[in-house]
């Protein structure tokens, strides 16, 4: 009777040990995660391929905004009408935003799309999804090359210090 006892336990407190190591090893993953820069969840739709080209068939209905750096808009190709505003920004330009039409967010693979569409969101705004350009094109859409603008610096899409005189 005690050896079934001491099986018991011993069976029992291995499958506890187990558990923990499970959990850990999970909360451990998603950490890593987090911390090699996956952004969370969206809410937002992420976009097809398909469902992209039938929103932006209607111009009139639509707002492109896209959220990446322009360099990363010039180097991996974008949409021929879009607003720029960079996610860090997004806050700073509700009020030039019209919430008369769809919005659909823009980055590369939709992760900071979908944030900027939840931030939206949450901010009364009509979002219709988030679509990554790199998907996109992977799905066989076809992206412009846009380069930098140029600012009277010259520099390419990069603000220079002011110097003082």
């Amino acid at each position: 009777m005690l050896k079934r006892l001491l099986q018991a336990s011993s069976i029992v407190l291995l499958s506890t040990v187990a558990l923990a190591q499970q959990t850990t090893t999970s909360a451990t993953t998603q950490h890593s995660e987090h911390a090699q820069g996956t952004p969370p969840a969206s809410k937002a739709k992420k976009l097809t391929r398909a469902e992209f080209d039938a929103l932006v068939a209607h111009p009139d209905q639509v707002l492109l905004i896209d959220v990446r750096r322009p360099d990363e808009v010039s180097s991996i190709g974008g949409f021929p009408v879009y607003l720029s505003i960079q996610i860090k920004d997004l806050k700073n330009h509700f009020s030039e935003i019209p919430k008369d039409k769809a919005i659909i967010t823009v980055s590369n693979h939709a992760g900071r799309a979908g944030i900027a569409a939840d931030l939206l969101t949450d901010n009364g705004f009509r979002v219709a999804g988030a679509v990554g350009a790199q998907t996109y094109e992977a799905e066989g859409g076809t992206l412009l090359k846009i380069p930098v603008p140029k600012t009277p610096e010259g520099q390419n899409g990069a603000a220079q210090a002011p110097t003082s005189k």
